[in-house]
């Protein structure tokens, strides 16, 4: 008797394993359909069929086919997205509810280094690392954002200032809440334009101060005491009167000129010339001039050049603009030389060189600045405004060329410009 309630027992432990080893490997299908996102079908649960299972598997099969077709949906919005934002010069930006990057364009790009590598799925904190932007998404997603909000980045010692727009849109297949959607616009040149014109105002302004400053206090002392001032102080206080406004008069012209070069229509003439020709003029003008006296001016030509294809008014005032600062600033007895030479084929190198005390190295840079001087009170001395060598530079590269200075204090200073061949072919 107690043999037969042991096989019966065992059998039914057996069964009983199999039945619980047959559910273990439903249970296992299931989770590798739901893993794959693939449909389960009934013979994938040998052994576990029955009511229970069979809803189980028909439910899991529903839920799998509505993930399936939102996630089509999901991926069809991105594609959708992508092809009307994704060519616009406006860097766009989508990111989930978690921060996750689902869509970045091309404009992207050229704003942030980190964002030309693949970027999408990572989180938008190891992309943009602005903890103003970062702050703003939050506030897009609270609904408390301005309309246009501006983000400054800074990035490998880059400063890159963004007007970025924000709104949230609603997603199709994502259950991780609403995406962000965010319009990135680069405004770094509009920042640096307007901190030019604000410096550009400052300075115009601080140099007309000095010389109406000096007109204005001789001319109220002459109004008020002209009948008891001496003779002699009344003639030492019109020409200084004189003399300031000369200076006054040239500061406008010059900033005349340099509008009209930096106005679309610049005014640039150009006409075959014969660069020799026109060098070998203007020295022969300054030798006649009473600056001169004191110095040795002279000229060497490379012939091979022939004739350019340039405005020669305007090379004149390079050209005129170059020898006067070598005029000014050299003593008496310095040799100022004018070269030109033909680099290889595309372009003729002038120089204006002269053995004067040469300027320090940390002005170099700074030399075609407008108002800049090396020796303020003594540019001013000499009549200097501070925008002769911004002009120059204005009306060589209208030509196509390029300017540079090199010098060491106690060895001289040389000036360059180059003026392309390829010009000619205008002509």
């Amino acid at each position: 008797m107690s043999i037969a309630i042991t096989i019966v027992l065992t059998l039914a432990l057996g069964l009983a394993l199999l039945k619980i080893m047959a559910h273990r490997r439903a249970v296992q299908a299931l989770q590798q359909s739901i893993f794959r996102k693939q449909l389960l079908l009934n013979d994938e649960l040998p052994g576990a069929a029955g009511a229970g299972w069979e809803q189980l598997r028909l439910a899991s099969n529903e839920l799998i086919a509505e993930n399936s077709q939102l996630q089509q949906q999901r991926t069809g919005q991105l594609a959708q997205l992508e092809a009307t934002l994704g060519s616009l010069q406006e860097a766009v930006l989508i990111v989930d509810a978690s921060n996750y990057i689902l869509l970045a364009n091309k404009a992207l790009q050229a704003i942030s280094s980190r964002a030309a590598t693949q970027i999408i799925g990572h989180r938008l904190e190891l992309v943009l690392h602005s903890a103003e932007f970062l702050t703003y998404v939050e506030a897009v997603r609270l609904g408390k954002a301005q309309p246009q909000h501006e983000v400054e980045l800074v990035e490998g010692g880059r400063t890159t200032w963004l007007e970025v727009t924000g709104t949230t849109i609603q997603s199709q297949g994502s259950s991780r809440g609403p995406w962000t959607l965010f319009v990135l616009h680069d405004i770094t040149k509009q920042k640096k334009l307007e901190a030019v014109r604000k410096d550009f105002v400052a300075n115009v302004s601080h140099e007309l101060r000095t010389p109406l400053s000096v007109i204005k206090g001789y001319v109220e002392t002459l109004v008020d005491g002209h009948q008891d001032i001496p003779v002699e102080d009344r003639e030492r206080f019109l020409k200084t009167i004189q003399r300031h406004t000369e200076r006054l008069n040239s500061l406008l012209e010059e900033l005349l000129v340099l509008s009209r070069l930096e106005s679309i229509n610049p005014g640039l003439h150009r006409e075959s010339v014969d660069l020799q020709a026109l060098l070998a003029a203007i020295i022969d003008d300054y030798h006649g001039r009473p600056a001169t006296v004191d110095h040795v001016l002279d000229l060497t030509i490379d012939p091979a050049h022939g004739v350019l294809f340039v405005d020669p008014l305007k090379i004149t005032q390079v050209v005129e603009n170059l020898l006067d600062n070598a005029l000014k600033y050299t003593p008496p007895g310095s040799r100022i030389h004018l070269t030109t030479r033909l680099q290889g084929l595309g372009e003729i190198i002038v120089t204006v060189r002269d053995n004067g005390p040469g300027i320090p190295s940390e002005d170099l840079p700074h030399l075609f600045e407008r108002f800049y001087r090396v020796d303020k009170g003594r540019s001013r001395d000499k009549g200097g405004t501070g925008l002769g060598l911004s002009i120059v530079k204005h009306i060589v590269q209208l030509h196509g060329g390029r300017v540079w200075v090199e010098s060491k204090q106690g060895e001289g200073t040389a000036f360059f410009f180059s003026l392309p061949l390829r010009a000619n072919a205008q002509g």
